[in-house]
């Protein structure tokens, strides 16, 4: 765990301030919920503040939708904030929109201090600058022409209305800054030129909000990704050009695809919404982003998000990029699921049945299915149960237990073979099933799997001797069952699914089964 430093961090009081500040322009991404989770340990471990900012100066992509979604997201993932538009605090106004004025502020002094200034060239001129630059073999930068333009030729300008942008005078070092996962980190201005910080002074740009936001809300650490460790030194100019203290800074590693390439919101499912729409647990999503560059040092796998605040630190993030696997996620997954109570997993699938339209609405306990027959809570329940050591997601829960909610089902004949059966060898299988279960007395309590196995597995024994098939195969009898009452190739076990089925039901499907061959 990080050592506190007094003498370097951005607080009075010395308190440890992190931050997440995502851009309502659009779904939250995966790697800013893994951000925000880093940043939300970091400042628990340290007693300190975590603060949610939005920034959402791009007033034409930025939309409250937006930014509504990404709170709901981050409280679904459980990473609560002590300061935040929705909550307030110390240090507001927490979103960008409405900080105008602050910024204007901050964008006057470099002004008048000759550390900023009006650049009035059209983009036809910046780019004929360039494509010459390009041509003679020098890195495209911006010359500083407008930086030369005496105050009165400023005035007159800005006087007659010529359109221009602000730009802040770049100092032709190298800045050095320690990154506490990227070690030591050095970048040469140089080749930089000046950089545009704000459109006007009513509209700043990107990297001067940033420096002045970070400063005003007194952030100590500032953990982002290393897709940002370039604009650090940017930043870092700016800091020191307005007299602002250097926050400590920590940039997590790409977040990569298993061929290595980056993730990309054109190519990759990013968005954190589309993973909870698909059914993945907030300790899941935690547990999975956590380890996305994160190493605890040993083969463990599972950590709660208390388990995490105890035992994550920036020390053990790596540098190099990390692999997005979905199939650990998915493990990771079908681990918390299983570990929920029957009741509670319950819960959780019914939107997923209710949307597949398989339930159509509530009615006291119970649940009414859209062919009109109603399912007890218990009987909804038996259904997850049998199916929970499956689900890897919970929306997997429709595709796996629709057969239970139909009236009848839909498959080819050649489903129901087993190995090399003729249909008429599965005709008398399915028989065999119909004439032993249909022996079963469902009201004296006798319809049950323990029941079923006794009665049915001696048959099978002499089935399979008739039959002149290996006497210990079970599946010349048992496919043909449980694909006759599921329709699927892969399923709980027909005595699983005939017991919640009920005798009238199990006994239907296996003649349907028949009436197809």
């Amino acid at each position: 765990m990080f050592k506190k430093e007094k003498n370097n961090l951005n607080s009075e009081s010395g308190e440890v301030r992190t931050r997440v500040a995502p851009s309502p322009t659009g779904p939250m991404h995966i790697a800013t919920a893994r951000v925000a989770l880093y940043n939300y340990i970091f400042a628990k471990q340290n007693n300190g503040k975590f603060i949610l900012r939005i920034e959402d100066t791009d007033l034409e992509r930025s939309k409250q939708e937006w930014t509504d979604e990404i709170i709901a997201d981050l409280k679904w993932l459980g990473t609560n904030w002590d300061e935040g538009p929705d909550i307030g605090g110390k240090f507001g106004p927490y979103k960008q929109s409405q900080k105008a004025d602050v910024y204007e502020k901050y964008i006057k002094k470099l002004l008048n201090e000759g550390k900023a200034y009006h650049c009035f060239c059209s983009e036809e001129e910046l780019e004929a600058k360039r494509q010459d630059q390009m041509t003679r073999g020098v890195a495209p930068i911006y010359d500083g022409k407008c930086s030369k333009l005496s105050s009165e030729e400023v005035a007159k300008n800005l006087a007659e209305g010529k359109k221009s942008v602000i730009r802040f005078k770049v100092e032709k070092k190298k800045v050095k800054f320690h990154d506490l996962i990227c070690g030591e980190v050095e970048f040469d201005m140089g080749l930089l030129g000046d950089i545009v910080i704000a459109k006007n002074l009513q509209t700043a740009l990107f990297h001067f909000t940033v420096v002045v936001d970070d400063y005003e809300m007194k952030i100590s650490h500032i953990i982002r990704g290393d897709d940002h460790l370039s604009n650090t030194a940017r930043q870092i100019l700016i800091q020191e050009a307005l007299g602002f203290p250097r926050p400590i800074y920590a940039h997590c590693p790409m977040i990569l695809n298993p061929d290595r390439s980056k993730m990309s919101k054109r190519k990759n499912d990013v968005a954190l919404a589309s993973y909870i729409k698909k059914g993945y647990l907030p300790e899941a999503i935690i547990n999975f982003i956590a380890l996305l560059g994160w190493n605890p040092g040993t083969e463990r796998e599972i950590f709660s998000l208390y388990e995490l605040e105890k035992e994550f630190s920036l020390e053990k993030v790596q540098k190099a990029g990390a692999v997005f696997n979905i199939q650990k996620l998915d493990n990771i997954n079908g681990y918390y699921i299983r570990e929920k109570s029957i009741e509670k997993l319950t819960e959780l699938c019914l939107p997923y049945l209710i949307e597949a339209g398989l339930l159509e609405k509530f009615n006291g306990d119970q649940k009414i299915v859209s062919t009109g027959e109603e399912i007890t809570k218990l009987k909804l329940e038996k259904i997850i149960s049998a199916y929970k050591e499956r689900l890897k997601k919970l929306s997997e829960i429709v595709e796996l237990t629709d057969f239970f909610f139909k009236d009848k089902l839909t498959y080819e004949k050649e489903l129901l073979q087993w190995q090399k059966m003729s249909d008429t060898d599965i005709k008398d299988s399915l028989l065999l099933c119909d004439n032993i279960l249909s022996k079963l007395d469902d009201g004296a309590g006798e319809w049950n799997i323990k029941k079923m196995e006794e009665i049915l597995f001696p048959e099978i024994l002499k089935f399979n001797i008739k039959k002149n098939y290996p006497e210990n195969n079970k599946g010349f009898v048992m496919w043909p069952l449980r694909v006759a009452l599921s329709g699927k190739k892969a399923s709980a076990s027909p005595f699983e699914i005939a017991e919640i089925l009920g005798k009238e039901k199990t006994l239907q499907r296996i003649k349907d089964a028949i009436n197809l061959l």
